[in-house]
């Protein structure tokens, strides 16, 4: 029994030894440099504020309807990408369009915790 224990073992060491082996070369064939995720299209959105209304509200909604929000004129606007609040920033207007400058990026700390 002691016998066929060490063998299991052994056969188990084995293998562990060349899952890492082939981990090892597989890393070594990949770019050290992070040019493949240039191209990643990513989304991004910017929140200017939030409300919430009844179903009455809502449909009582026509052309010309203002919709408070939650946040002040001139107050910083929330940028996420992905879904995941990563920054802050103010409204400008380039070229005749809507633009978002950032003025604040999330602490790391905060982005990972948002992560999880």
């Amino acid at each position: 029994m002691a016998q066929e224990t060490e063998n299991i073992v052994k056969g188990v060491a084995e293998a562990a030894e060349g899952i890492v082996k082939a981990t090892s070369e597989a890393s070594a064939e990949m770019p050290r440099n992070l040019d493949f995720l240039l191209d990643v299209t990513l989304q991004v959105s910017v929140e200017v504020g939030k409300t919430r209304m009844s179903i009455q509200d809502l449909l009582q909604l026509a052309q010309g309807s203002v919709i408070e929000l939650s946040k002040l004129a001139g107050e910083p606007l929330d940028i996420f990408i992905n879904e995941k609040h990563i920054a802050r920033g103010e409204a400008v207007i380039v070229n005749e369009k809507f633009g978002v400058r950032v003025t604040d990026i999330v602490s790391q700390q905060d982005r990972l915790q948002s992560l999880g």
